[in-house]
């Protein structure tokens, strides 16, 4: 296949030093309907699995829990790729006690900012006065993601108004370097009418443009590789894929991030977007697939610890009502649970002593104050 221009390549200045800055072109691009029909069998395969996903979301019986811990676990992946580096243990332990592990407070922030971004963009989507997919939306996620001070220089909330770059020391010896900074709004503003116009395109094909397209554009100076991730997830809701924010790419793409990488280029440098999307569906696929099992799991050993709890001797009301706050709140301390269920210190201790006795609650550490306690099982299977 003979190299198709994506975009062109702009001169500009940086520093004093000539930089050649990539400038893509407005989507949809221009792809024949034989190439095309070379992804008819992945896409049928990444819908099937999404519609499977749909099915297990409709078990659930407690489906807030559920997007309670992908959220997390999404989060603490998509930061991760970034080079961040928290558990999940550390995530929720700061989240449920305000105790974080060892020195990682900084990596612990990123990640809840992460979620706090990801809940404010669904709740704006969802509300009739709220924003729809859009550049006032993004600049809004884009300021909860840089809250604190790892962020406070990165101009939060606002696009770019400097050349950035990917890769290298500087922009002359850049991997890649994005749009000038003049351009960014044009770019995104085409970006937001096509994610709104009318297309015969199928929606996973067009999620696969527009993320490819963000990525391209790089509109922030920190932050974009999030975002960018993020808008996967609310396109899927955008487009009726998905009813519940279930799907988060962000495991597939740090498995294949060597992979990732080389398709973004080969977009730009031999305007392969087939390719792009054949690779874009087959995690998709995988990774719907993965988080169907996972919500089977989950479900069938909550129902297996709660039978168990029911056998268990001396279990009190109590103990069982604790139990059924643990999917949202899997580490616990002594004060949480006496705010969680409005009761007494000794009571809450006898309801975690029942929890413990009966395998379910494992202490953490060896904290002589504020003891921390995990719901071991369902931890295991998101880990």
């Amino acid at each position: 296949m003979s190299p198709q221009p994506t975009g062109r390549y702009v001169s500009t200045t940086v520093a004093g030093e000539p930089v050649e800055a990539f400038v893509p072109d407005p989507l949809p691009p221009r792809l024949s309907a034989q190439r095309l029909a070379t992804l008819t069998e992945p896409l049928r395969d990444a819908e099937a699995a999404l519609a499977r996903l749909n099915l297990a979301g409709e078990m659930i019986p407690s489906l807030e829990w559920f997007i309670y811990a992908f959220v997390r676990k999404e989060a603490l992946l998509s930061s991760e790729i970034e080079g961040t580096q928290a558990t999940l243990v550390d995530v929720l332990a700061w989240e449920q006690a305000e105790q974080p592990g060892a020195s990682n407070i900084d990596d612990i922030e990123d990640v809840t900012n992460y979620v706090a971004a990801v809940n404010h963009a669904f709740k704006e989507i969802h509300s009739q006065k709220g924003p729809p997919i859009s550049m006032r939306l993004l600049n809004d996620c884009h300021r909860i993601l840089m809250q604190g001070v790892r962020g406070a220089t990165k101009q939060p909330g606002e696009l770019r108004r400097s050349q950035n770059w990917i890769g290298g020391s500087r922009p002359g010896n850049a991997v890649f370097v994005p749009p000038p900074p003049e351009q960014v709004a044009d770019l995104l503003g085409d970006l937001e009418s096509y994610i709104h116009a009318e297309n015969e395109l199928a929606p996973l094909l067009r999620i696969a443009l527009v993320h490819v397209q963000f990525e391209t554009i790089h509109p922030y100076l920190d932050g974009n590789g999030r975002l960018g991730r993020m808008l996967i997830a609310l396109l899927l809701d955008h487009w009726q894929l998905l009813k519940s924010p279930l799907l988060y790419l962000s495991l597939y793409l740090k498995q294949n991030q060597a992979a990732y990488y080389r398709w973004l280029e080969a977009i730009r440098t031999e305007g392969d977007w087939v390719g792009w999307m054949r690779f874009f569906l087959v995690g998709v696929a995988e990774i719907a697939d993965d988080a169907t099992r996972t919500a089977r799991a989950l479900y069938a050993r909550v129902s297996e610890d709660r039978h168990l709890l029911l056998k268990t001797t001396g279990a009190t009301v109590t103990a069982i009502q604790l139990f059924e706050q643990l999917p949202e709140h899997p580490i616990v301390t002594m004060p949480s649970v006496t705010r969680l269920l409005s009761i007494s210190k000794p009571t809450a201790g006898k309801a975690i002593d029942v929890l413990i006795k009966a395998g379910i609650l494992a202490e953490v550490g060896e904290r002589k104050r504020d003891r921390l306690y995990r719901y071991d099982g369902y931890l295991g299977l998101l880990d």
